[in-house]
């Protein structure tokens, strides 16, 4: 067994850990930190948990956490990185939900997360955690950045046409259109996230710039092996009036021999062996109510012109996008079964 902490137990996706792990056959969560909730039990605030653990929540003991084989942190930017040498120290595997390992471009992330990074040393290191692409890493690393939740649905939606060795898009010419439920926005007090700012409702954010571009951008480089061609890239995301999922409608540029390409085959075999990448028929519209509660992202392809190409990607924003996929670097680090843990299905209606 493995024993497991996790830091920031009361967040949305802190609780959706627990949901996971809780579950999984080989894993004894022991230690669950709450800065503000200290001492309370874990089923009094989530009543969906009252019969599946006794657990009460703690402060952060950095001792207690060195006894735990692993750490989650679902913490805000900034945290992980104050915590993570020591624990590495201590052999202890560090997974942060939050950017602190996400980008290796320094002065990027000091820009657009307003944080002087505190242990360079141990990013240098870490392992960005997107697990269809980056397994055999992943599982020799002791620190592990969990992509965000819109990166991923970017990547996998687009990595099987960056990966081939043909020229199939242009890299320059690709809009990316995102839309998220609220609890992407984590479980805090906020006027712009009350039901009555956001029911009936629908609008763009972070136009002029958000703190996932650079990710993408960054990530989307080291996919294709092309540095300096995905500045021009257009992220626009969306707030939608539901609590959880996320859609990202990716529009692209085909080259002639892109238009000349089975793109449809080309996704199908790329994503055969993928237990959580699921590519849908040629004509099928994926929904956000399908993945719900799921480790699981669907895509689907059109094609409504010979050089435009249309990627629709849907996950639940925080199982697939956050707590799911950190599970899933943990069974990869652990060498566990990948699907350990995360076998759930969606939830529809």
């Amino acid at each position: 067994m493995v024993s497991v902490g996790i830091v920031g137990g009361t967040g949305y996706t802190g609780v959706e850990l627990l949901r996971l792990l809780l579950r999984h056959p080989q894993v004894t969560v022991r230690v669950l930190t709450s800065r503000t909730e200290a001492g309370k039990r874990v089923a009094d605030m989530f009543p969906s948990l009252r019969g599946h653990t006794d657990l009460e929540f703690s402060d952060l003991n950095l001792d207690l956490l060195k006894q735990c084989d692993v750490v989650f942190f679902a913490t805000p930017h900034g945290v992980a990185m104050q915590h993570a040498k020591e624990l590495v120290a201590a052999q202890t595997k560090v997974i942060d939900l939050a950017a602190d390992f996400r980008l290796q471009n320094l002065e990027q992330f000091e820009k657009w997360y307003g944080l002087q990074h505190s242990c360079p040393d141990v990013l240098k290191d870490s392992a960005y955690g997107l697990t269809e692409l980056n397994r055999e890493k992943i599982k020799k690393a002791s620190v592990i950045g969990n992509p965000g939740c819109y990166p991923t649905t970017v990547q996998l939606g687009l990595a099987p046409l960056l990966k081939s060795e043909q020229n199939l898009v242009n890299p320059s010419c690709i809009i990316i259109d995102a839309k998220s439920g609220v609890s992407g926005a984590g479980r805090k007090a906020s006027m712009g996230m009350i039901y009555s700012e956001n029911a009936d409702n629908f609008k763009a954010y972070g136009v002029s710039g958000h703190r996932h571009h650079p990710e993408i951008v960054e990530a989307l480089e080291n996919i294709s092996g092309q540095k300096g061609v995905f500045d021009h890239i257009v992220f626009v995301p969306h707030l939608v009036p539901m609590i959880r999922g996320m859609l990202s409608t990716i529009y692209l540029d085909l080259t002639e021999q892109g238009a000349n390409t089975d793109i449809q085959a080309l996704y199908e075999q790329f994503y055969a062996d993928e237990k959580f990448v699921d590519v849908m028929p040629p004509n099928s519209s994926p929904e956000t109510r399908s993945v719900r509660g799921a480790n699981e992202l669907r895509i689907a392809l059109y094609k409504p012109q010979p050089h435009k190409l249309i990627v629709l990607s849907v996950q639940d924003n925080l199982v697939k996008g956050a707590a799911g996929q950190a599970v899933q670097n943990m069974n990869l680090m652990f060498d566990f079964a990948e699907d350990a843990g995360l076998t759930g299905i969606g939830l529809l209606p």
